[in-house]
């Protein structure tokens, strides 16, 4: 499943801007992971197990996990964003054409002022990847409408970064661990930086009130390996693998859970 899904990844990140592709190829791994988690039928399976598979991502922007799922032969790929950061209006909305041209359904709204409540079906699996931080109020409302969007047994992913982690238990009593630097919150006409960092038992909580079963918690080094410090990255490299033991220490944590079949 890994080794398929990245060279279906690296074939699509090659198609991005020239000046995105190093950064999309880079992040194959942790997409390979996710979509891993969104889609574990697939684990080792042929591609026509996938074709009944309907998946919707909420906030993931122009990456790879989306358009992945649609090549690897998904019924159906859904992807909803405001496409309002930085690099939007950088590259503008052509890059959505990768998206469109696989087959991806792309829906441009702030999906949680909007919700999902109108779109049509439901779902095998509903994600969303590095975006809950983002968001300014409770995705309380949005998180019910999730679940009447699932079928019965569906699967909720939500994969966040973890306000608790290793790093930060050490960094933050010396003095460091801002979760952005001042010049983005204050200089920004809107800021679209990290509101509220979870932690486990964070998602724990959400996925009790969505009246999730089976839910299952993960934890990976992402972040690290990402990181400008070559100190960092090399540290990480190191320390990534044992500290998935312990999923409550590593930088990003991921909970799924599923609806009542």
């Amino acid at each position: 499943m890994t080794s398929r899904v990245s060279e279906v990844l690296n074939k699509i990140a090659r198609q991005y801007p020239a000046g995105m592709v190093a950064r999309q190829i880079r992040d194959i791994p942790r997409i390979a992971f996710n979509i891993g988690l969104a889609l574990p039928s697939s684990q080792g399976l042929l591609a026509e197990k996938l074709q009944g598979v309907e998946i919707c991502d909420l906030g993931g922007g122009i990456g790879l996990f989306s358009v992945g799922c649609a090549a690897m032969g998904v019924k159906r790929s859904i992807l909803i964003d405001d496409f309002n950061d930085l690099v939007n209006h950088s590259v503008g909305d052509s890059v959505l054409d990768i998206h469109r041209g696989h087959g991806v359904q792309v829906i441009s709204r702030d999906v949680l002022d909007k919700g999902i409540a109108d779109l049509d079906g439901t779902f095998d699996a509903i994600t969303t990847f590095d975006s809950m931080e983002h968001w300014r109020h409770s995705p309380k409302q949005l998180f019910a409408q999730v679940v009447e969007k699932l079928k019965p047994g569906g699967c909720f992913v939500l994969g966040v970064p973890n306000c608790v982690n290793a790093r930060k238990r050490i960094t933050v009593p010396l003095g460091y661990g801002k979760w952005s630097a001042i010049e983005h919150w204050y200089e920004e006409a809107r800021f679209r930086g990290h509101v509220r960092e979870p932690d486990i038992d964070d998602l724990k909580y959400i996925c009790r009130d969505m009246k999730l079963v089976d839910f299952q918690v993960w934890g990976r080094n992402w972040l690290g390996y990402y990181s400008p410090n070559g100190l960092i990255r090399a540290v990480t490299s190191v320390v990534d693998y044992p500290l998935r033991i312990w999923p409550q220490l590593c930088a990003d944590i991921y909970i799924t859970g599923c609806t009542p079949r």
